[in-house]
Protein backbone atom coordinates (compact mmCIF):
# COMPACT_ATOMS: atom_id res chain seq x y z
CA UNK A 1 0.00 0.00 0.00
CA UNK A 2 2.97 2.34 0.60
CA UNK A 3 4.04 1.68 -2.98
CA UNK A 4 0.50 2.47 -4.17
CA UNK A 5 0.48 5.71 -2.19
CA UNK A 6 3.76 6.67 -3.84
CA UNK A 7 2.21 6.11 -7.29
CA UNK A 8 -0.87 8.11 -6.27
CA UNK A 9 1.21 11.09 -5.15
CA UNK A 10 3.39 11.01 -8.26
CA UNK A 11 0.45 10.80 -10.66
CA UNK A 12 -1.61 13.45 -8.85
CA UNK A 13 0.84 16.10 -10.01
CA UNK A 14 -0.54 18.85 -12.20
CA UNK A 15 0.83 22.25 -13.14
CA UNK A 16 -2.64 23.61 -12.40
CA UNK A 17 -2.60 24.50 -8.71
CA UNK A 18 -6.33 24.04 -8.07
CA UNK A 19 -6.26 20.56 -9.61
CA UNK A 20 -3.47 19.59 -7.20
CA UNK A 21 -5.23 21.12 -4.20
CA UNK A 22 -8.59 19.46 -4.74
CA UNK A 23 -7.15 16.09 -5.75
CA UNK A 24 -4.78 15.96 -2.79
CA UNK A 25 -7.53 17.06 -0.41
CA UNK A 26 -9.81 14.20 -1.37
CA UNK A 27 -7.11 11.51 -1.83
CA UNK A 28 -5.47 12.25 1.53
CA UNK A 29 -8.79 12.52 3.37
CA UNK A 30 -8.71 9.03 4.82
CA UNK A 31 -10.79 6.23 3.39
CA UNK A 32 -10.28 2.51 3.77
CA UNK A 33 -8.46 1.93 0.46
CA UNK A 34 -10.38 -1.34 0.08
CA UNK A 35 -10.57 -1.24 -3.70
CA UNK A 36 -6.83 -0.83 -4.30
CA UNK A 37 -6.18 -3.42 -1.59
CA UNK A 38 -8.29 -5.88 -3.60
CA UNK A 39 -6.00 -5.46 -6.61
CA UNK A 40 -2.92 -6.16 -4.48
CA UNK A 41 -4.41 -9.12 -2.61
CA UNK A 42 -5.85 -10.90 -5.64
CA UNK A 43 -2.64 -10.40 -7.63
CA UNK A 44 -0.62 -11.68 -4.66
CA UNK A 45 -2.91 -14.70 -4.28
CA UNK A 46 -1.92 -15.70 -7.82
CA UNK A 47 1.81 -15.22 -7.25
CA UNK A 48 2.17 -12.02 -9.28
CA UNK A 49 5.58 -10.45 -8.69
CA UNK A 50 5.70 -7.45 -11.06
CA UNK A 51 4.79 -3.82 -10.38
CA UNK A 52 1.70 -3.32 -12.55
CA UNK A 53 -0.52 -4.11 -9.54
CA UNK A 54 0.68 -0.89 -7.86
CA UNK A 55 -0.28 1.21 -10.89
CA UNK A 56 -3.65 -0.52 -11.28
CA UNK A 57 -4.44 -0.15 -7.58
CA UNK A 58 -3.80 3.59 -7.96
CA UNK A 59 -5.99 3.67 -11.08
CA UNK A 60 -8.84 2.05 -9.15
CA UNK A 61 -8.43 4.58 -6.33
CA UNK A 62 -8.47 7.48 -8.82
CA UNK A 63 -11.67 6.19 -10.43
CA UNK A 64 -13.26 5.76 -7.01
CA UNK A 65 -12.21 9.26 -5.96
CA UNK A 66 -13.60 10.77 -9.16
CA UNK A 67 -16.96 9.12 -8.45
CA UNK A 68 -16.91 10.58 -4.91
CA UNK A 69 -16.26 14.09 -6.21
CA UNK A 70 -19.13 13.85 -8.69
CA UNK A 71 -21.39 12.05 -6.18
CA UNK A 72 -21.04 14.75 -3.56
CA UNK A 73 -21.96 17.43 -6.08
CA UNK A 74 -25.05 15.53 -7.23
CA UNK A 75 -26.09 14.81 -3.62
CA UNK A 76 -25.16 18.32 -2.41
CA UNK A 77 -23.26 16.61 0.42
CA UNK A 78 -21.44 18.72 2.99
CA UNK A 79 -19.57 16.04 4.96
CA UNK A 80 -17.50 13.00 4.03
CA UNK A 81 -15.12 11.04 6.27
CA UNK A 82 -15.64 13.61 8.99
CA UNK A 83 -14.45 16.53 6.86
CA UNK A 84 -16.06 19.07 4.58
CA UNK A 85 -16.61 17.66 1.12
CA UNK A 86 -14.49 19.07 -1.70
CA UNK A 87 -17.55 20.72 -3.23
CA UNK A 88 -18.35 22.41 0.08
CA UNK A 89 -14.78 23.69 0.31
CA UNK A 90 -13.82 24.42 -3.30
CA UNK A 91 -17.20 24.65 -5.03
CA UNK A 92 -19.17 22.41 -7.37
CA UNK A 93 -17.40 23.47 -10.57
CA UNK A 94 -13.92 22.65 -9.23
CA UNK A 95 -15.11 19.28 -7.89
CA UNK A 96 -16.67 18.21 -11.18
CA UNK A 97 -13.67 19.29 -13.24
CA UNK A 98 -11.09 17.70 -10.93
CA UNK A 99 -13.17 14.53 -11.02
CA UNK A 100 -12.80 14.65 -14.81
CA UNK A 101 -9.03 15.13 -14.38
CA UNK A 102 -8.84 12.01 -12.18
CA UNK A 103 -10.81 9.92 -14.68
CA UNK A 104 -8.58 10.99 -17.56
CA UNK A 105 -5.40 10.52 -15.53
CA UNK A 106 -6.58 7.02 -14.64
CA UNK A 107 -6.92 6.16 -18.32
CA UNK A 108 -3.45 7.58 -19.05
CA UNK A 109 -2.07 5.26 -16.37
CA UNK A 110 -3.89 2.24 -17.79
CA UNK A 111 -2.08 2.71 -21.09
CA UNK A 112 1.28 2.23 -19.36
CA UNK A 113 0.26 -1.28 -18.35
CA UNK A 114 -0.21 -1.99 -22.08
CA UNK A 115 -2.80 -4.74 -21.69
CA UNK A 116 -6.05 -4.52 -23.65
CA UNK A 117 -7.81 -6.86 -21.22
CA UNK A 118 -7.04 -4.44 -18.38
CA UNK A 119 -8.38 -1.57 -20.48
CA UNK A 120 -11.56 -3.53 -21.23
CA UNK A 121 -12.22 -4.36 -17.57
CA UNK A 122 -11.75 -0.78 -16.38
CA UNK A 123 -13.54 0.88 -19.31
CA UNK A 124 -16.55 -1.42 -18.86
CA UNK A 125 -16.58 -0.84 -15.10
CA UNK A 126 -16.41 2.94 -15.45
CA UNK A 127 -19.32 2.88 -17.88
CA UNK A 128 -21.47 0.68 -15.63
CA UNK A 129 -20.71 2.90 -12.61
CA UNK A 130 -21.95 5.91 -14.56
CA UNK A 131 -25.16 4.02 -15.40
CA UNK A 132 -25.56 3.20 -11.71
CA UNK A 133 -25.24 6.88 -10.79
CA UNK A 134 -28.01 7.72 -13.25
CA UNK A 135 -30.18 4.85 -11.98
CA UNK A 136 -29.81 6.15 -8.43
CA UNK A 137 -30.75 9.64 -9.57
CA UNK A 138 -33.86 8.26 -11.30
CA UNK A 139 -34.84 6.37 -8.14
CA UNK A 140 -34.52 9.35 -5.79
CA UNK A 141 -37.90 10.08 -4.17
CA UNK A 142 -39.31 6.86 -5.68
CA UNK A 143 -41.09 5.05 -2.85
CA UNK A 144 -42.29 2.27 -5.18
CA UNK A 145 -38.85 0.80 -5.86
CA UNK A 146 -38.54 -2.98 -5.35
CA UNK A 147 -35.69 -4.70 -3.50
CA UNK A 148 -34.21 -6.15 -6.70
CA UNK A 149 -34.25 -2.74 -8.39
CA UNK A 150 -32.36 -1.28 -5.48
CA UNK A 151 -29.82 -4.13 -5.49
CA UNK A 152 -29.22 -3.44 -9.18
CA UNK A 153 -28.30 0.16 -8.31
CA UNK A 154 -25.80 -1.13 -5.72
CA UNK A 155 -24.29 -3.66 -8.11
CA UNK A 156 -23.79 -0.97 -10.75
CA UNK A 157 -22.83 2.02 -8.63
CA UNK A 158 -20.75 0.46 -5.85
CA UNK A 159 -20.07 -3.24 -6.39
CA UNK A 160 -18.86 -2.89 -9.99
CA UNK A 161 -15.57 -1.24 -8.99
CA UNK A 162 -14.99 -3.88 -6.28
CA UNK A 163 -15.64 -6.50 -8.95
CA UNK A 164 -13.24 -4.86 -11.41
CA UNK A 165 -10.51 -4.44 -8.77
CA UNK A 166 -10.67 -8.13 -7.82
CA UNK A 167 -10.77 -9.21 -11.47
CA UNK A 168 -7.70 -7.10 -12.33
CA UNK A 169 -5.55 -9.11 -9.94
CA UNK A 170 -6.63 -12.21 -11.81
CA UNK A 171 -5.91 -10.65 -15.21
CA UNK A 172 -2.34 -9.59 -14.43
CA UNK A 173 -1.75 -12.72 -12.32
CA UNK A 174 -2.52 -14.99 -15.28
CA UNK A 175 -5.57 -16.62 -13.67
CA UNK A 176 -7.60 -19.26 -15.45
CA UNK A 177 -11.02 -18.17 -16.70
CA UNK A 178 -12.62 -20.03 -13.78
CA UNK A 179 -10.48 -18.33 -11.11
CA UNK A 180 -10.85 -14.89 -12.73
CA UNK A 181 -14.63 -15.31 -12.73
CA UNK A 182 -14.47 -16.38 -9.07
CA UNK A 183 -12.46 -13.31 -8.12
CA UNK A 184 -14.91 -11.06 -9.96
CA UNK A 185 -17.83 -12.74 -8.17
CA UNK A 186 -16.06 -12.27 -4.82
CA UNK A 187 -15.61 -8.56 -5.55
CA UNK A 188 -19.21 -8.09 -6.65
CA UNK A 189 -20.69 -9.76 -3.56
CA UNK A 190 -18.20 -8.00 -1.26
CA UNK A 191 -19.08 -4.61 -2.74
CA UNK A 192 -22.81 -5.30 -2.45
CA UNK A 193 -22.44 -6.27 1.21
CA UNK A 194 -20.26 -3.23 1.87
CA UNK A 195 -22.96 -0.88 0.57
CA UNK A 196 -25.72 -2.66 2.48
CA UNK A 197 -23.79 -2.13 5.72
CA UNK A 198 -23.38 1.54 4.75
CA UNK A 199 -27.17 1.63 4.49
CA UNK A 200 -27.45 0.17 8.00
CA UNK A 201 -24.94 2.64 9.42
CA UNK A 202 -26.91 5.55 7.97
CA UNK A 203 -29.55 4.79 10.62
CA UNK A 204 -27.45 3.26 13.40
CA UNK A 205 -23.84 4.44 13.22
CA UNK A 206 -21.99 6.93 15.37
CA UNK A 207 -21.42 10.11 13.37
CA UNK A 208 -17.86 10.38 14.70
CA UNK A 209 -17.12 6.89 13.34
CA UNK A 210 -18.98 7.07 10.03
CA UNK A 211 -17.84 10.61 9.20
CA UNK A 212 -21.26 11.60 7.89
CA UNK A 213 -24.55 12.81 9.31
CA UNK A 214 -27.12 10.18 10.26
CA UNK A 215 -30.08 10.22 7.91
CA UNK A 216 -28.19 11.69 4.95
CA UNK A 217 -29.77 9.15 2.59
CA UNK A 218 -33.25 9.99 3.88
CA UNK A 219 -32.59 13.72 3.50
CA UNK A 220 -31.74 13.10 -0.17
CA UNK A 221 -34.86 10.97 -0.74
CA UNK A 222 -32.84 7.80 -1.38
CA UNK A 223 -34.94 4.65 -0.88
CA UNK A 224 -32.29 2.34 0.61
CA UNK A 225 -32.92 -1.23 1.74
CA UNK A 226 -33.84 -0.46 5.39
CA UNK A 227 -36.51 1.95 4.14
CA UNK A 228 -37.83 -0.51 1.57
CA UNK A 229 -38.09 -3.24 4.23
CA UNK A 230 -39.79 -0.87 6.67
CA UNK A 231 -42.39 0.07 4.03
CA UNK A 232 -43.02 -3.55 3.06
CA UNK A 233 -43.27 -4.95 6.59
CA UNK A 234 -44.58 -2.06 8.66
CA UNK A 235 -48.21 -1.33 9.46
CA UNK A 236 -50.18 1.15 7.38
CA UNK A 237 -49.08 4.13 9.48
CA UNK A 238 -45.39 3.16 9.43
CA UNK A 239 -45.43 2.49 5.69
CA UNK A 240 -47.13 5.81 4.99
CA UNK A 241 -44.59 7.65 7.15
CA UNK A 242 -41.60 6.14 5.33
CA UNK A 243 -43.20 6.71 1.94
CA UNK A 244 -43.81 10.37 2.74
CA UNK A 245 -40.21 10.82 3.92
CA UNK A 246 -38.78 9.31 0.72
CA UNK A 247 -41.07 11.31 -1.54
CA UNK A 248 -40.48 14.61 0.25
CA UNK A 249 -36.85 14.24 1.36
CA UNK A 250 -35.39 16.26 4.23
CA UNK A 251 -34.98 15.30 7.87
CA UNK A 252 -38.35 16.34 9.31
CA UNK A 253 -39.58 12.74 9.53
CA UNK A 254 -36.28 11.20 10.67
CA UNK A 255 -37.40 10.30 14.20
CA UNK A 256 -40.62 8.66 13.03
CA UNK A 257 -38.85 6.84 10.20
CA UNK A 258 -36.20 5.57 12.59
CA UNK A 259 -38.95 4.25 14.87
CA UNK A 260 -40.53 2.43 11.91
CA UNK A 261 -37.17 0.94 10.93
CA UNK A 262 -36.61 -0.31 14.47
CA UNK A 263 -40.14 -1.68 14.84
CA UNK A 264 -39.84 -3.74 11.65
CA UNK A 265 -36.29 -5.04 12.30
CA UNK A 266 -35.32 -3.51 8.97
CA UNK A 267 -31.68 -3.05 9.99
CA UNK A 268 -31.36 -6.69 11.06
CA UNK A 269 -32.94 -7.78 7.76
CA UNK A 270 -30.49 -5.61 5.82
CA UNK A 271 -27.59 -7.10 7.80
CA UNK A 272 -28.84 -10.58 7.00
CA UNK A 273 -28.88 -9.69 3.31
CA UNK A 274 -25.30 -8.39 3.62
CA UNK A 275 -24.20 -11.58 5.40
CA UNK A 276 -25.76 -13.67 2.62
CA UNK A 277 -23.72 -11.69 0.10
CA UNK A 278 -20.55 -12.34 2.12
CA UNK A 279 -21.31 -16.07 2.21
CA UNK A 280 -21.39 -15.98 -1.60
CA UNK A 281 -18.17 -13.93 -1.71
CA UNK A 282 -16.37 -16.46 0.51
CA UNK A 283 -17.68 -19.35 -1.59
CA UNK A 284 -16.31 -17.70 -4.74
CA UNK A 285 -12.76 -17.91 -3.32
CA UNK A 286 -12.75 -21.70 -2.95
CA UNK A 287 -10.76 -22.23 -6.16
CA UNK A 288 -7.90 -20.02 -4.91
CA UNK A 289 -4.89 -21.81 -3.40
CA UNK A 290 -4.42 -21.28 0.32
CA UNK A 291 -2.08 -18.38 1.15
CA UNK A 292 -1.81 -15.36 3.41
CA UNK A 293 -3.37 -13.37 0.54
CA UNK A 294 -6.39 -15.65 0.37
CA UNK A 295 -6.76 -15.47 4.15
CA UNK A 296 -6.64 -11.67 3.96
CA UNK A 297 -9.40 -11.70 1.36
CA UNK A 298 -11.50 -13.83 3.71
CA UNK A 299 -10.80 -11.45 6.61
CA UNK A 300 -11.74 -8.49 4.43
CA UNK A 301 -15.09 -10.13 3.73
CA UNK A 302 -15.71 -10.56 7.46
CA UNK A 303 -14.70 -6.95 8.13
CA UNK A 304 -17.21 -5.70 5.53
CA UNK A 305 -20.15 -6.81 7.68
CA UNK A 306 -18.64 -6.41 11.17
CA UNK A 307 -17.48 -2.80 10.78
CA UNK A 308 -19.01 0.23 12.50
CA UNK A 309 -17.65 2.85 10.08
Amino acid sequence: MRAVDAVVRERLHSEVVLVRQVAEYIITGGGKRLRPALVLLTAGALGYRGTHHHALAAVVEFIHTATLLHDDVVDESQLRRGRETANALFGNAASVLVGDFLYSRAFQMMLRVDDMRVMQVLADATNVIAEGEVLQLMNCHNADIEVEQYLQVIRFKTAKLFEAAARLGGVIGGATAEIEAGLASYGMHLGTAFQLIDDVLDYSGEEAATGKHLGDDLAEGKPTLPLIYAMQHGNAEQSACVRHAIEQGGRDDFTAVLAAIQATDALAETRRQAEAEIDKAVGALQALPASTYQESLLQLARFAVARDH
